[in-house]
């Protein structure tokens, strides 16, 4: 059984699965690329699947979802869809190799114009 385990910048906040990750994506949308300072790249696994340590500041930025951070050094990890079991988490905080492949671009229509898609990959405007 393989561990994931990943954590914020500063350490404060830290998680881990042992699930097996699904919709792994990079995700092109607004608020992401606001809130990242680019791609957001993640997957997923069922919120009760998903240990958290530490303190999660969560922010609702949207009717749809909320977005976690570490409130101490703003590293962006989670989004939490309202009505979802899900919970992604950002693979940019993986603590090494994630053994994952890419299998989607999403909302590509909001994608900045100082990039271009150039691999294969299914895009989801």
């Amino acid at each position: 059984m393989k561990v994931l385990k990943g954590s914020c910048l500063c350490g404060a906040v830290t998680f881990e699965t042992t699930a097996d990750p699904q919709g792994v994506s990079m995700c092109h949308c607004r608020q992401c690329r606001k809130q990242s300072g680019g791609i957001w790249s993640s997957a997923y696994v069922a919120f009760r699947d998903l240990q958290i340590r530490g303190d999660v500041q969560w922010f609702a930025a949207s009717d749809a979802a909320n977005r976690g951070s570490c409130p101490r050094c703003s590293s962006f990890l989670f989004w939490k869809a309202h009505d979802e079991n899900t919970i992604s988490f950002s693979l940019g905080a993986v603590d090494g190799p994630t053994g994952l492949t890419l299998e989607k671009h999403i909302f590509t229509a909001d994608k900045g114009d100082y990039y271009t898609l150039a691999d294969d990959v299914p895009q989801k405007p």
